[in-house]
């Protein structure tokens, strides 16, 4: 979810600001539009699937992965040479569709949602794109899937990457679960941990259950032993968490 903000002032107090804003500058949306689509190589086929996504599901859309991000991820994917991985949360197959493009042909991205109208939305640019074949696509929702992959103890210590974009109030109950999946340097991204804001105020975190069960995950991760963990302010905030 892409976060709207006010324009900034420079103070002289503060040696940190690099950069003047006036009114004269462009919005924040302009600038990302800009990098997004003069500064990245993205494929007509991603950017028609979010036509789609928006003409289709209107206010749903909100729910599409900001493309910078999935550009950010993607490059992450690509470094660490991942060959397998995991989605909580697939939506239209936007982000999907990036890390599948990130894997060698033969990786592997398990997919998971429970709405096949979405899903199916989105099937039809992984086939287009030439990725399908890496996606498996399970629609029984995040409880289910994980359960099943670790009651398979060949899977446990085997996935190079996950990325979680899905019911919020569950983030908690899928954490430990990720990263016991994750193998040692496997990395697992967590969406929206800023949540428009409202996971930086204690008031809003304790009147909004998403928010508080966002804020929750980032928690246990801060104080997880196994592993790192690295937050940037990128679209609606991205936590990152790297198994030791």
């Amino acid at each position: 979810m892409e976060l709207s903000s006010k324009k900034q002032q420079t103070t002289t107090t503060n040696p940190l600001t690099l950069v003047k804003y006036t009114q004269h500058h462009k919005s924040r949306h302009d600038v990302q539009d800009f990098v997004n689509f003069s500064m990245n190589k993205i494929p007509d086929l991603k950017v028609r699937l979010r036509r789609e996504t928006h003409e289709k599901l209107v206010d749903d859309a909100i729910m599409l992965t900001e493309i910078d991000q999935c550009e950010h991820m993607q490059f992450i994917i690509k470094l660490a040479k991942a060959k397998k991985g995991l989605e909580l949360g697939v939506f239209t197959g936007y982000s999907a569709l990036s890390f599948a493009e990130a894997l060698p042909d033969d990786g592997l991205l398990i997919a998971v949602d429970v709405n096949k109208e979405w899903t199916d939305l989105g099937k039809k640019y992984w086939k287009e794109a030439g990725v399908d074949h890496k996606i498996q696509l399970r629609l029984e929702g995040g409880d289910i899937v994980l359960n099943e992959l670790l009651a398979d103890e060949s899977n446990i210590d085997t996935f190079d990457f996950a990325f979680v974009d899905a019911d919020k109030p569950n983030y908690p109950n899928y954490y430990d679960r990720i990263i016991k999946l994750l193998k040692p340097n496997g990395f697992l991204m967590i969406d929206n941990t800023i949540w428009n804001g409202k996971t930086t105020d204690e008031t809003l975190r304790n009147s909004d259950e998403n928010a508080r069960c966002i804020w929750k995950t980032v928690q246990m991760a801060l104080n997880d032993e196994r592993v790192d963990v690295h937050s940037i302010y990128l679209s609606d905030g991205l936590t990152i968490v790297q198994k030791k």
